[in-house]
């Protein structure tokens, strides 16, 4: 079988503040790539050229460049929002097109761009109306400064003033930063009913353990009582944080525990991006090219079968419909708590969110 040659670019940091994140994306990516590769019946073959960013978000549009001045005219990669947003000008001058796996905060759909992480609709709009009910309506928001932070924490306000609840506190950390005592201290003065996390990387790990050792201290702050919420949080994380993440709470649409075959993927990091290149290459086999705007033409009416499921793409923001998963961790996994019956529709801009809807009884059902 004569095999299409698609040139890829991978563009992920194997160092910096998110390097846990950003190697288990690209090891994803490049688990699908030796699967397609592999396969004699795939008809697409894919030749990898890497760059490494190491963290620093003024090198992606510059390596991104570099990447697409040869025959590369789809890159999987990027961790951070800044990150998507600062080559967003260097694809649109190339023609090219990112496929996107992490979770992001929503309010952004462009041709250039395939989401394949979950939008607000299907993190922290579900999380939220999950612990909500559990746990009581007074939140305190803590994030990274930046994009992911500032945003998500901006939607979990306006979801908690809908419930009814108040946002006791809101503290952000520049990325890296690892001085937490401050706000675990404040956190234990203002008593929230819970706690939504969007720090990262080390800031992250930094504070789950401070507010660990607090808990193990203060029996009103353990996580059955008072949790810790995440939107980001993945297993390789928490094998790292030797059991002070335990009992957080986090969505995602694939946890590693939930899925028996030796072979799955670890994370929805992981999962998200080894989908991204299966994707790619069912719709380049379906249009007969690689090239960006043909492949955007024909999402419509297909499903794939990908480590998330079969999923869709959404002809006209380019998000998947993904199923939710609501997980308690306990040691290096997730335990699934609840899951959506069935894949959620994206709505990166919240056109449909309906408070009413949010705060009645989830539409899910119980994990036995």
């Amino acid at each position: 079988m004569t095999r299409l040659r698609i040139p890829l670019g991978l563009l992920f940091s194997q160092s910096g503040d998110y390097a846990r994140l950003s190697r288990e994306a690209r090891d994803g990516a490049l688990a699908a790539v030796a699967q397609v590769n592999g396969d004699p019946q795939s008809g697409v073959g894919f030749e990898v050229f890497e760059a490494d960013p190491e963290g620093r978000t003024d090198r992606y549009a510059p390596l991104c460049g570099e990447l697409l001045r040869g025959s590369v005219r789809h890159v999987v990669g990027c961790i951070t929002s800044w990150s998507r947003k600062e080559i967003i000008p260097v694809l649109e001058r190339h023609d090219a097109m990112l496929w996107y796996a992490p979770p992001y905060e929503g309010f952004e759909a462009h041709e250039r761009i395939v989401y394949l992480g979950a939008c607000p609709n299907q993190h922290v709009v579900p999380l939220l109306a999950y612990a909500i009910p559990r746990f009581g309506n007074d939140a305190y928001l803590v994030g990274s400064n930046y994009i992911w932070g500032w945003e998500v924490n901006r939607i979990a306000r306006e979801i908690v003033g809908d419930a009814g609840g108040r946002t006791l506190g809101e503290r952000y950390l520049p990325l890296g930063d690892t001085d937490v005592a401050r706000i675990v201290e404040e956190i234990r003065v203002l008593r929230p009913a819970f706690v939504v996390n969007n720090l990262i990387g080390p800031s992250s790990y930094a504070f789950l353990d401070s507010y660990h050792r607090l808990g193990r201290a203060d029996p009103d702050f353990a996580p059955a009582r008072r949790p810790v919420l995440s939107c980001n949080l993945v297993e390789d994380e928490l094998a790292a944080l030797q059991g002070a993440g335990d009992g957080v709470l986090t969505v995602g649409p694939y946890f590693r525990g939930d899925d028996p075959a030796p072979a799955s993927p670890r994370s929805a990091f992981m999962a998200s991006a080894a989908s991204a290149v299966l994707v790619l290459a069912a719709m380049a086999r379906v249009a007969g090219t690689g090239e960006p705007e043909a492949i955007s033409a024909s999402f419509a009416g297909r499903r794939f079968a990908t480590p998330l499921g079969e999923v869709a793409v959404d002809p006209q923001t380019h998000h998947l419909d993904l199923p939710v998963l609501i997980g308690r961790a306990s040691g290096s996994r997730f335990e699934p708590v609840w899951r959506s019956p069935a894949p959620v529709a994206p709505d990166p801009y919240l056109s449909r969110y309906d408070p009413r809807d949010a705060f009645r009884r989830p539409a899910l059902r119980i994990v036995p």
